[in-house]
């Protein structure tokens, strides 16, 4: 079985795409997208982990039984996250804390 060779200027480039990524994580970080938080930080996160993967992980040269397994898991994983977020967006916004119970000793 031959191995694909995959040229450093390629590491270079996902590399640096990688760290881009980071920047844009910790700037949105800061960021109020009101209920698009979550969704923002998601997205960000799933570009870099498919880069991760394709690249580093060399998926995109592996076998095509390979292939299919990662994409059912990555399907997989976003019906976790559809359930997940639809329960979270069910969930009652009106939190109210109760006050602080302050207790003496006798």
């Amino acid at each position: 079985m031959s191995e694909h060779i995959v040229s450093p200027k390629i590491y270079i480039v996902i590399f640096a795409s990688l760290m881009l990524g980071t920047g844009i994580t910790v700037w949105a970080a800061f960021q109020n997208f009101h209920q698009f938080n979550i969704v923002i930080a998601l997205v960000i996160a799933t570009i870099k982990a498919t880069l991760v993967v394709l690249y580093f992980m060399h998926a995109r040269y592996s076998p095509k039984r390979t292939q299919l397994v990662i994409v059912c898991s990555v399907f997989w994983l976003a019906i976790m996250l559809a359930l997940t977020l639809s329960d979270y967006d069910t969930r009652s916004r009106d939190v109210r804390l109760a006050a602080p119970q302050v207790f003496h000793r006798v």
